[in-house]
């Protein structure tokens, strides 16, 4: 089975929070209308902007074929580039894996191991 994975940056908190709750809602979709994700291409790029130096992060893989909510792929930071934007919760079972995604001591990240691509 083909999968076309998106990828979101989350706290290992946040994802045990959406584990109890049975779907995943991030603060942006309240603020923002959205849920923000990355391609295979954006992930690192994100991670180095948004979350250096963080820890306890999880990357989850996301089979957008399995999405329940809306996605669009959109420009909305001005960074020239579309990035995908889940316009609703996300449904745990399009969450095809959870992988510790750790920062390098410098702050920056190497795409994991245990992480596949679509």
């Amino acid at each position: 089975m083909t999968r076309r994975l998106i990828y979101h940056i989350i706290s290992g908190v946040d994802w045990k929070n959406a584990q109890q709750a049975g779907l995943y809602r991030a603060p942006s979709l309240e603020t923002e209308g959205f849920i923000h994700c990355s391609t295979r291409n954006q992930v690192l790029n994100t991670a180095a902007r948004y979350y250096q130096g963080a820890s306890d992060l999880l990357l989850l893989h996301i089979d957008m074929m399995r999405l329940t909510s809306e996605i669009r792929f959109e420009d909305t930071a001005g960074h020239d580039s579309l990035f995908p934007h889940v316009y609703g919760p996300i449904a745990l079972d399009a969450v095809v894996a959870a992988v510790a995604f750790p920062c390098r001591a410098d702050g920056l990240f190497d795409w994991p191991a245990e992480a596949f691509t679509e």
